[in-house]
Order: structure tokens, then sequence, then C-alpha cells
């Protein structure tokens, strides 16, 4: 497998290759939490809330699905995703790149307090903590982080 990737938008037919993504990497991120038991919830969420309402863009890599991030037209970037072992790799800084691109005002997000790994990404990515929250589904502690140009 070669380290290059693309990245391009996302297309109807990237569903449930992203989804997939998606609950391997949060079950990774989140043992204790059974996210098999939320895919039906998480693609109602897709379907509905994030593809419709927000500019999706893929990592693809030798034909596979690597990374995804998500971003509205507020800036607010409410998923990035990438594969546990391109972790520390440089494809999420270039997925926060492209949202960045998409969003010049400004990006906002949430990330939950006890994920100390992605609150370090995002503070080298040139965000700055800006808050703190309730995550409404979860319940859990976030942090509010912002990057402005």
């Amino acid at each position: 497998m070669t380290t290059a990737f693309t990245l391009r938008p996302y297309r109807v037919a990237d569903e449930d290759a992203t989804i997939t993504l998606w609950q391997r990497t949060w079950q990774q991120a989140y043992p204790s939490i059974d996210f098999a038991k939320r895919v039906d919830w998480w693609r109602a969420r897709w379907r509905n809330e994030l593809v419709p309402n927000a500019a999706v863009i893929v990592a693809e890599q030798d034909g596979q699905i690597v990374g995804f991030v998500t971003i509205d037209g507020s800036g607010y970037l409410d998923q990035l995703v990438v594969v546990p072992e391109r972790w520390g790799s440089p494809l999420a800084t270039a997925l926060v790149d492209a949202a960045k691109q998409r969003a010049p005002s400004g990006v906002t997000l949430l990330v939950n307090k006890d994920n100390a790994r992605a609150i370090r990404f995002y503070l080298r990515s040139g965000f700055v903590e800006a808050g703190e929250d309730v995550n409404p589904t979860s319940g859990r502690p976030v942090q509010r982080m912002a990057w402005r140009p």
C-alpha cells in the first residue's frame, strides 16, 4: 500500500464506506461504547443532516476511503474521521486544511474533552480552545475549538 492519497468530493456511492469507517474509527477511539448499536442512528443523521447541509470531502487511497471531513456553510466541522492506521499521518491535516479552504472566515468544532489526542491535533492545526459544553447526544463534556485565519 502506498502512502499517497487524494481528496475529492463525497459521492452518494460512498455512503456505506464512510459509515463503516465512522463506526470503525469511533469504536477504536472509544472501545467501551458499542458503536454497532448506533449505526442506524448514524446512517439517518448522515443522510438527513450532514450530507444535505455540509460539504463532505473524502480521502481516497488505493481505491479505498481512508478518511473524510464534513464542513457546513457556517464553518462548523462536525466530523473528521481517519482510519486508525493513519492517525498521526498528514492525512488528517490535509482534510482539516480542505475544510479551512471551504470556510475561509473560520472553523469551529466540538471535541470530546477526554479525547486528548484529538485536542492536541487541533491545537497543532491552529485551533484554540473556545469554551466548554456538553454533547446533547452523548452527554459527554466537550471542548469548543475555533480556527480563524
